[in-house]
Order: structure tokens, then C-alpha cells, then sequence
């Protein structure tokens, strides 16, 4: 399967378990790989058939920045529901880095 990676998405969100923690904004920084729908071009080269990226990416920038998870597992699994569910990907993988979370990490 085909696929488009978007690497290092530098956002900011309420995230983390302790009250300190959901104080204030928190850096993540989301990687993500979104599976195309079949045919996806299949390197034609034309424009009209491809899976527009740009929105399906601008709604994940929208979602996190708006969202207040206490885990990163749940900030992840909700943006693949959202590539998947509302945006047409047959497939999403979600990694998300929460940069200082861990001293000399």
C-alpha cells in the first residue's frame, strides 16, 4: 500500500495526567503515516487522481490543538480515527513524541 508521511507536526495542547501538567500548553510533535485509497495516482503523475493530503492534515493540526488528553496513547488512537473515520485513509499510523516528558530523554 502506498502511503504519505508527514514527519515532525510541532503543535501544542493540554496533555498529561498531573494538574501541573494540564496547567498550560504542552509541546507534542506528531509523525504520521496515512495510507492512500486505491488507485492514488499509481505514479500518473495527474493531480486528479490523488488523495488531497492537505486537509485531512489541517484537521489533525486543528484537533490537537484543541483537544485535553490525560495520555498519548489517547491523543494518538484519536487522530487515526480521525485520518480513518471522517478523512477516507483505509489506514493511519500515529506516533507522538512529547518532547521533555522525560529527563535526559
Amino acid at each position: 500500500m502506498d502511503a504519505i508521511e508527514v514527519d515532525a507536526l510541532r503543535l501544542r495542547c493540554v496533555i498529561g495526567v498531573s494538574a501541573e501538567e494540564r496547567r498550560g500548553l504542552s509541546d507534542v510533535v506528531i509523525d504520521l503515516v496515512i495510507g492512500l485509497p486505491a488507485p492514488a495516482g499509481h505514479g500518473a503523475d495527474r493531480v486528479e487522481d490523488t488523495w488531497n493530503y492537505k486537509p485531512p492534515v489541517k484537521a489533525v493540526i486543528a484537533h490537537v490543538e484543541g483537544s485535553e488528553y490525560r495520555t498519548v496513547e489517547a491523543l494518538a488512537e484519536s487522530v487515526a480515527r480521525l485520518l480513518v473515520l471522517e478523512h477516507g485513509a483505509p489506514s493511519a499510523r500515529v506516533r507522538v513524541h512529547k518532547p521533555g516528558a522525560l529527563r535526559f530523554a
